[in-house]
């Protein structure tokens, strides 16, 4: 049995296109056109980093620049001539190394000024203990102190009450009288008036050293002196 053959004629070449795509060599190897959405994007991954960079240095300046800075030596400020400070109805206090206690100042109102670290003082009362036990207490008006009472100005009936070796009491009178509370030593360039027992004595001023146990007075002297008793040493009265 012979099986057929079938012969079919050769067919022409014919170009095919698929819709509008080009190849390659159609185009002569032109890239496609990229959108300008695509391009920022690509543009903004590649520079974010330097971006990033750049606002964190931008931070670190502001928070450096805004950072307080540490107190450093302050600038030398002229002294205030008002009082830093008021107190009423105080009480200030010094102790020796020992804990005793060697002064005790008591006021109405005290006013602080730094400038000349000075206390003004309205209504003073002041107490006294010397090395050897003895007291002396002062009141006055008005007075004007250091910083850490040692030396007290009392101005206005001013009065000093002071002991004395065997029991005596010294008295000192006046509108002014300049205590070094330290030396327990007492001045004044204006009229006083000194009692001792019964003795009673006005000078022009005075210059007592409780330590050297020695008064010298300021002419002009009048004394009404106890008997046995001897008037102290007088200065000179001073002339203008």
């Amino acid at each position: 049995m012979t099986t057929p053959e079938l012969h079919l004629p050769d067919l022409p070449e014919v170009p095919v296109h698929l819709g509008s795509l080009r190849t390659a060599a159609a185009t002569g190897g032109a890239r496609p056109s990229l959108s300008w959405g695509w391009r920022l994007r690509q543009m903004l991954s590649s520079y974010l980093p330097v971006l990033l960079m750049a606002l964190l240095a931008v931070g670190t300046w502001w928070l450096v620049k805004n950072t307080p800075q540490p107190d450093g030596p302050a600038a030398a400020t002229a002294p205030r001539k008002e009082p830093d400070y008021t107190m009423s109805g105080f009480s200030v206090s010094r102790f020796g190394a020992d804990g005793r206690l060697l002064l005790r100042i008591d006021g109405d109102q005290l006013r602080h000024y730094p400038d000349t670290d000075r206390m003004e003082i309205e209504g003073v009362r002041i107490h006294a203990i010397g090395a050897d036990g003895r007291i002396t207490d002062a009141t006055a008006r008005r007075a004007l102190a250091n910083g850490d009472g040692s030396e007290v100005q009392l101005l206005g009936g001013a009065q000093v009450r002071s002991q004395l070796p065997g029991g005596d009491t010294l008295e000192v009178d006046g509108e002014f009288l300049h205590a070094f509370t330290r030396f327990e030593r007492l001045r004044s360039h204006l009229p006083v008036r000194v009692r001792r027992g019964g003795s009673d004595i006005h000078a022009g001023g005075l210059d007592y050293d409780n330590l050297a146990q020695q008064l010298q007075l300021a002419g002009p002297v009048r004394a009404s002196l106890a008997p046995g008793r001897r008037a102290p040493a007088a200065t000179p009265e001073r002339r203008p």
